[in-house]
């Protein structure tokens, strides 16, 4: 089984080199984890019997700045918590891949394949 479905570009205060308050961190963290959990069911995503998942990430990024995709890979974390609460597998047993779009647009693909 294989789902595909598109999240928002991760907010610039979720980039490990912000520095925020916490409390400000911590509101924008819950704020993208809601919209990437919403986003998944909206375009169908829901809970799954799997033991593992292959999870891989396409960064399309919002304008041709070079972006360091580790941080990009830290910034998505909160969005990635949002889709364990939709798909209800743990990302202890994901294995992640990504890779940075040549396009410009400003929004991560996702396909979700069930091992």
């Amino acid at each position: 089984m294989t789902l595909r479905f598109t999240l928002p570009w991760p907010p610039k205060e979720l980039s490990s080199n912000a520095r925020l308050h916490y409390m400000a961190l911590a509101r924008a963290k819950k704020s993208y984890r809601t919209a990437c959990a919403w986003q998944a069911k909206a375009q169908g995503a829901g809970r799954i019997e799997a033991e593992r998942l292959s999870v891989h990430l396409v960064f399309v990024p919002p304008d041709r700045r070079m972006r360091d995709d580790q941080n990009l890979i830290a910034a998505m974390k909160a969005g990635l918590d949002g889709l364990v609460d939709v798909l209800g597998v743990d990302d202890s047993r994901w294995k992640v891949s990504f890779e940075m779009a040549q396009e410009v647009g400003g929004f991560v693909r996702v396909e979700v394949l069930a091992c």
